[in-house]
């Protein structure tokens, strides 16, 4: 067995790793870059739904079953779907770990803000794709400061990237959840009153104390501040709160 045929052709196809003309055979009328280019297109318009099988070889003019031929199943679609979308990151530049973590995470959810569906995939595995690979290897670049030993950077960048990802899915939900223009602010004006009426202070006392506040009232300054801006506020307060968990982490001597 060569080393080529130990990797699993799923990897092969991630990694864009050309089949030896052996085994090629005739010229082929699509490859897995048009395949995947279609199902994010397709995303992009219609969300995942819009990214089955049947429609992208619709969208190619082909049948579907002649996608296995450069995509093994469904679930593999969308693992290349992710990688391709994901995209590259950009060049982190910070003067400390603290500010080339948050670079990376507002970079990251940048990308999830811009395509939603990003944030909906289901997780397979491990990242094994060259744009996650990327993207691990920015995060690992900046944490190379830090004497965390690899089992806490792993677990850094896992903590961050799973923020990232759940924020965005939530953010996307919530947006879906109201009603047709209706603004973030006045959603939570509208939940914090209607709340407040109905939590009884004795059976939750510190949660009727938190609607009986001026949190959702008054909401976070500017008072006109956009949907987006409002998320960056919430978005960033968990962000701070995790890496003050690493600083403490960092801080603490080895044992």
């Amino acid at each position: 067995m060569t080393s080529e045929d130990a990797v699993p052709a799923a990897l092969r196809r991630l990694w864009r790793v050309e089949e030896p003309p052996a085994r090629l055979g005739r010229p082929a009328a699509l490859d897995v870059d048009r395949v995947v280019a279609a199902a994010v297109e397709a995303a992009d318009r219609d969300g995942l739904d819009g990214a089955t099988l049947p429609k992208v070889a619709k969208s190619l003019g082909v049948t579907g079953m002649s996608l296995y031929r450069y995509v093994g199943s469904k679930d593999e679609l969308l693992v290349l779907m992710g990688d391709h979308a994901l995209g590259a990151p950009p060049r982190i530049d910070a003067g400390d770990w603290r500010e080339g973590l948050r670079a990376w995470a507002r970079a990251q959810r940048a990308v999830y803000r811009q395509r939603p569906w990003l944030a909906e995939l289901p997780v397979t595995g491990p990242p094994s794709g060259p744009h996650r690979i990327a993207w691990m290897e920015a995060a690992l670049a900046v944490l190379a400061r830090t004497p965390l030993d690899w089992a806490h950077k792993v677990g850094v960048l896992s903590l961050v990237g799973g923020y990232v990802v759940q924020t965005a899915r939530q953010e996307h939900e919530l947006a879906r959840g109201r009603a047709d223009g209706q603004p973030q602010s006045d959603a939570e004006r509208a939940y914090g009153r209607a709340l407040a009426g109905l939590v009884d202070p004795e059976r939750f006392p510190e949660t009727a104390r938190l609607f009986a506040s001026a949190l959702f009232e008054a909401g976070p300054e500017p008072a006109d501040a956009s949907d987006e801006a409002l998320g960056d506020a919430d978005f960033t307060i968990g962000l701070e709160l995790i890496l003050d968990g690493v600083a403490t982490r960092i801080a603490r001597p080895a044992s």
